[in-house]
């Protein structure tokens, strides 16, 4: 029995600023400890239901969150980026089942530093829905053979997959009082919810169904200025649909993660020169 586990860092309890989530914040630090204690309570729960195997990669950021010195030692750590396959590069048709430890809720709605794979969008839109990471990344198991088993993070990220993902199990561990501010469970006490959550998932895991991918991939992607939605337009294939909107039509869920993961880059760099412009004195 192979675990495959992608954990990000907004959806863990006890994490709710910025200042947490961005390497060289005064909360950085303990967020990384805590980030990293549930995906050992993921990992522990993993073993206890029957796995042989667990690879967990750190989505999160710059994907080098997680302390690997004190990461369970039965656990494979894939880090680092670029990956082509972003969130869920590791994952193989071997996997009999896959975790999302750690997630958020899309841009453009509520929930606990809510975004779509960069705070710098302001909607990431996939064949007319506002779309989560989550959303793309179960596409990417989809296409891979391996169905998820387990979502955990704050209210709003568990009714949507309560709503789009039928079948798939979640722990809420805190609840969303605005973008950056949380009622959230004790780390302790959520990393027994995971670890427990984890363990059940994964002894049922051949219970679980594999939804299609769906035949047409509309991604739309709405840019925070005109500046990046030009950059992102000389992309072969990408449409403008709006003065701050591109879009284009995808052959697969990974070219829907590359195209993403392009224009962010893109965007930053526009950013860069639009901040500096508003910041000058």
């Amino acid at each position: 029995m192979k675990v495959y586990i992608s954990i990000d860092m907004e959806g863990v309890a006890g994490i709710a600023t910025r200042d947490q989530i961005t390497r060289g914040g005064h909360g950085y630090p303990s967020a990384q400890e805590l980030m990293t204690a549930e995906a050992n309570a993921a990992v522990a729960g993993a073993f206890a239901g029957g796995a042989t195997a667990v690879t967990i990669n750190d989505s999160h950021g710059t994907m080098d969150n997680l302390i690997p010195s004190d990461l369970d030692p039965r656990a494979r750590l894939v880090l680092g980026k670029p990956k082509l396959q972003c969130m869920a590069a590791g994952v193989s048709p071997d996997d009999d089942v896959a975790l999302f430890i750690g997630y958020h809720a899309p841009a453009g709605g509520p929930g606990v530093l809510a975004h779509t794979f960069s705070a710098y969008f302001t909607e990431v839109r996939l064949n007319g829905i506002a779309a989560s990471e989550a959303d793309v990344n179960l596409m990417q198991l989809s296409a891979a053979g391996v169905p998820l088993g387990l979502v955990t993070g704050d209210d709003v990220t568990c009714a949507l997959v309560g709503d789009r993902m039928p079948g798939v199990r979640t722990v809420e561990v805190k609840r969303a009082l605005g973008w950056s501010a949380a009622d959230s469970m004790s780390p302790s006490v959520a990393c027994a919810a995971i670890r427990a959550a984890s363990e059940a998932t994964v002894s049922a895991a051949a219970g679980l169904r594999i939804p299609a991918v769906p035949e047409v991939l509309d991604l739309e992607i709405d840019l925070p200025t005109l500046a990046a939605a030009d950059l992102a337009q000389f992309i072969p294939g990408v449409r403008r649909t709006g003065p701050f909107t591109v879009a284009a039509t995808l052959p697969n869920p990974d070219t829907v993660v590359g195209f993403i993961v392009v224009v962010y880059q893109l965007t930053a760099n526009s950013m860069t020169e639009h901040l500096a412009l508003v910041n000058r004195r």
